[in-house]
């Protein structure tokens, strides 16, 4: 009998083993992504970046590109307007994002992301970036507090830009907060280390430590994304309007 104990606790304790073996695998791991599948290639960009040439960023396959535009109920990325600017030059289709913030109303969010980027400056939809920041991992929002901010602030934007917010956000965001209350709205993932192949997305960031050239800024890298979809399928869905 004790030896068939000692059987069972090497059994439970190597399949423990194992199974931490392969999840800190796969948070070491990179993704990677097949380009025959998700042809069309993006980045998205902020301040960081600093002085991007648009036009070396198109002659790098960049299709698309999702651009910083404000921050809470009173901040403004301060290289949005030229990066817009500068990007409209291009055939690189773009969007705005702003960064939501736990802490101020989704009304006035919505305010200063509008005072900021005009309708008619962006040809997909503007981006709603929701995840932790500061002590928020740690002291999780109820998911009513974040409802209440958030419900309003993408009802807002869908009025006055006459289309559904793209919602970019992490996985343990997305299951906390988004999953079940919003999956209605176009998601944009973050997933680093692997397809996020269980769930119906739009745009997938699958790394934060791209580089390409064509940008000076204090941050060295740049993030890179695909759209799910063909070539064609992109063109359909974002002309280009400006």
């Amino acid at each position: 009998m004790q030896t068939f104990k000692r059987n069972i606790l090497c059994t439970l304790i190597g399949g423990a083993l194992t199974a931490a073996a392969a999840a800190g695998a796969l948070f070491l791991s990179t993704a990677r992504v097949n380009r025959a599948r998700y042809p069309v290639f993006g980045v998205d960009v902020s301040n960081y970046q600093g002085d991007i040439d648009w036009n070396e960023l198109e002659a790098q396959n960049v299709s698309f590109a999702f651009i910083k535009a404000t921050e809470g109920s009173g901040h403004t990325d301060e290289s949005f307007r030229r990066n817009l600017e500068r990007a409209a030059s291009t055939d690189i289709r773009v969007s705005a994002y702003h960064f939501f913030s736990f802490d101020s109303a989704g009304e006035t969010q919505a305010n200063n992301f509008i005072s900021s980027v005009d309708r008619s400056e962006i040809n997909m939809p503007p981006v709603i970036d929701i995840e932790y920041y500061a002590d928020k991992r740690k002291n999780k929002p109820s998911h009513e507090e974040a409802e209440s901010i958030l419900r309003p602030l993408l009802e807002r934007l869908e009025s006055y830009y006459g289309v559904k917010p793209i919602i970019y956000t992490t996985l343990p965001v997305y299951y906390r907060y988004i999953s079940g209350r919003f999956s209605d709205y176009p998601l944009w993932i973050r997933c680093v280390n692997c397809e996020p192949d269980i769930l119906e997305w739009k745009f997938w960031q699958y790394s934060d430590k791209g580089r390409l050239t064509g940008y000076i800024g204090e941050e060295e890298h740049i993030d890179l994304n695909v759209y799910n979809g063909s070539a064609d399928d992109f063109l359909r869905e974002f002309p280009k309007t400006n």
